[in-house]
Order: C-alpha cells, then sequence, then structure tokens
C-alpha cells in the first residue's frame, strides 16, 4: 500500500492492525471527530458514533457516515481524503460540542480548544488526538431505505434524513507518543 508521507509532529505512524484499541469501542463508545478539508481553503469536523474498520478490495478501510444536511457533507463530498481522530476520555464534552453546533455558525476548533493541524497535506486532524487515521476516499453510495431488511432500522430516521456512506482506504495510522 502507497503511504501519504508527511512529517506529523508528536505522532508515529503505525500500521493500522497495529493498533492496541478495540475498533468496537473506539468508534461506538468513545467515539471520533471525523473531519474533511483543509486549513488553507476550509475544512469542518463533526462528532460521529456509527462507522466501520475493516478489510475490502484487499485493503484496510474505514466506513463512515454522514447525512446530506450536516455541514460536514460538503467537504465530504469536495475532498478526496478524510481523517478519523480519536481523543482520551477528557476530551469528551469538546466531542459533545463538535457534534452539536454547526460548523455553518460556530468555529468548533476554536470553542474547544482544539488545535488543528494537517497531518498530510489536503486535510486536517487535531493536536489532541490519541489516534489519526487519514483514509482516501474509494467509495460512496446513499443508504437506500428500500434495502433495511429490519423495519426498526428505518425508526432511526424520523426525519428521513439517510446517511451518505463513504469507504476510504486507510493511508495513514497516527499515534500519539
Amino acid at each position: 500500500m502507497e503511504m501519504i508521507s508527511s512529517v506529523s509532529s508528536g505522532y508515529r505512524e503505525i500500521a493500522p492492525d497495529d493498533i492496541d484499541e478495540n475498533v468496537f469501542r473506539l468508534i461506538s463508545e468513545d467515539w471520533f471527530l471525523l473531519t474533511s478539508g483543509d486549513l488553507s481553503n476550509g475544512y469542518n469536523t463533526m462528532t460521529a458514533s456509527w462507522g466501520s474498520l475493516g478489510q475490502l478490495w484487499h485493503r484496510q478501510v474505514a466506513f463512515v457516515f454522514v447525512r446530506p444536511q450536516r455541514y460536514t457533507w460538503k467537504f465530504m463530498e469536495d475532498n478526496s481524503l478524510f481523517s478519523m481522530c480519536f481523543f482520551k476520555e477528557e476530551f469528551r464534552e469538546a466531542l459533545k460540542y463538535c457534534g452539536s453546533h454547526s460548523g455553518r455558525m460556530v468555529d468548533k476548533a476554536h470553542e474547544t480548544g482544539l488545535t488543528p493541524f494537517e497531518p498530510v497535506p489536503g486535510t486536517t486532524a487535531f493536536k489532541q488526538s490519541k489516534l489519526i487515521f487519514v483514509c482516501k476516499k474509494l467509495y460512496q453510495q446513499d443508504i437506500d431505505p428500500e434495502r433495511f431488511l429490519e423495519e426498526k432500522i428505518d425508526s432511526l430516521y424520523p426525519e428521513k434524513g439517510y446517511h451518505r456512506m463513504y469507504v476510504g482506504e486507510i493511508r495513514k495510522t497516527l499515534i500519539k507518543e
């Protein structure tokens, strides 16, 4: 796999399969910031607790989901890279804030004290992250409610704002030193 290279101060690069964390807990319990865009042209971040990490098409990938109503959706559409940033519990309030406020209205990094940086040119992450995945989009598809095999899943969408799924190849994995 071709790795994206860049100097990332305070981090060391590891292989995605060398992380010691439980990926289910990382995503659903710890949450993460999904970010797309860069510091020069603009970016947005949102808190996410739905997603997955795995193997697809002989590549290590991440699956992330964004509703078109979210400001981050535009950045996901306009950029080929995105990051997934995971934090220690002490940053829970910052993640809550980023999940309940729109980047259209506020500067989330400024309001939470998170420090944005570019771990590679073309995408943004946060210096307080304990773990960062930088991903390159490979595929996207809108959730089709006609394909739900259990009716109760549709109840998670009371306003019918279905997600778009993005599959991204994990191109760089950084862990805080």
